[in-house]
């Protein structure tokens, strides 16, 4: 096939996505939300409750962008076919940005949680395989990173715990954008990984697991959803250890609180102060009750929370490279042999491929 055959190949399927998302997003409800945004934005006593003020100020930011990409796609549709008439040299990065465009609105058509808006907490953690799950938690952690670049996020390492040997033995990313809980959640389980292990000398094939948990951060979530009694939770100060965040200072600013009902902890050392330390510490813990109480709800435990054993089994999605090459979603049933682009954080297609299974069902 040539490059003017594949061209013409990937604009046909973007303009058959570009009809699917025409049927499935109400234009005149974007619209009405967008202009009751306004309104609260204008209101003169908006500013009296400024935590209030900058949700509305950010729900309107999100609604005037994602009518603007809506109004432009048709244009630059049109756009890129003449690119394609005319053989132009701009063609390959201008298709780029408009598959981009129109998978991203694609994508959103499918976000029908309650929190699917907002931003989201990753915790990865190294499971069964040794340094070369812990080469794997670095590796998956790295991958996300990647990919939420390419979203335009924001990315703050929360906590990043090296391993003796080599990699991390778990790591926690606040990822902040639109719609960020709601494509990574589609990453949240056990992932697998298979390879000759570079930390053996005999070069033998190795598995690895890594347990990736995802939760929607805590200042999305309604404060009266999650009541945290003061006498539920013990805080406990101490020097931080080992690389966390960019990197640690010495000081006692590391804090863990435990929550005694449920059992649930959460350490946070990073270099900052120790009374941000607590207010995120707490935040999390939160947004971890907040998690049980929905597994409760759904009777999906296993799959939500970190009990979940880290090994044969369970996983979500397996990474294999040797003997072959092969990334393989056991939900959708997607695959790929280009192991390498998956794990440089191109996901789009993976994660598409999960949200279409769930819809069907």
């Amino acid at each position: 096939m040539t490059f003017l055959d594949q061209s013409q190949h990937r604009i046909g399927e973007i303009k058959e996505k570009w009809s699917q998302i025409k049927l499935g997003i109400d234009i005149g409800r974007l619209k009405q939300e967008l202009n009751s945004y306004l309104e609260q934005s204008e209101n003169p006593n908006l500013w009296d409750d400024p935590e209030l003020a900058q949700g509305v100020l950010k729900k309107l930011s999100h609604s005037q962008k994602k009518l603007q990409d809506l109004d432009n796609i048709p244009d630059t549709i049109e756009f890129v076919e003449q690119l394609i008439l005319e053989k132009d040299s701009d063609l390959e990065v201008e298709l780029q940005n408009l598959e981009k465009q129109v998978n991203t609105c694609w994508q959103e058509m499918f976000f029908n949680e309650e929190y699917d808006e907002g931003n989201a907490l990753l915790f990865i953690q190294a499971g069964a395989g040794g340094v070369d799950a812990q080469d794997f938690a670095e590796i998956i952690t790295k991958m996300y990173m990647s990919y939420a670049k390419s979203r335009n996020f924001e990315i703050d390492v929360i906590e990043y715990i090296q391993g003796q040997e080599a990699g991390i033995k778990r790591s926690l990313l606040q990822i902040k954008g639109q719609y960020a809980y709601g494509i990574f959640r589609q990453e949240r389980g056990v992932h697998r990984l298979v390879r000759v292990s570079p930390f053996n000398a005999a070069g033998l094939r190795h598995t690895s697991f890594v347990m990736v948990q995802v939760l929607p951060e805590m200042d999305e979530i309604n404060s009266s959803d999650i009541i945290v009694n003061t006498n539920d939770i013990k805080v406990d100060v101490y020097r931080s250890q080992g690389a966390g965040g960019q990197s640690v200072n010495t000081t006692d600013s590391a804090v863990r609180v435990t929550h005694i009902p449920t059992g649930i902890v959460v350490a946070i050392q990073t270099e900052r102060s120790q009374l941000q330390n607590k207010t995120l510490a707490l935040n999390i813990l939160k947004s971890k009750l907040w998690e049980l109480r929905q597994s409760e709800y759904k009777q999906e435990q296993q799959s939500h929370t970190e009990d979940v054993s880290i090994s044969w089994g369970n996983h979500i999605r397996s990474y294999v490279m040797n003997p072959y090459k092969l990334v393989k979603d056991q939900r959708s049933g997607f695959e790929t042999t280009d192991v390498d682009k998956v794990l440089s954080g191109y996901l789009d297609e993976i994660i598409t491929s999960v949200l279409i299974k769930k819809d069907k069902h």
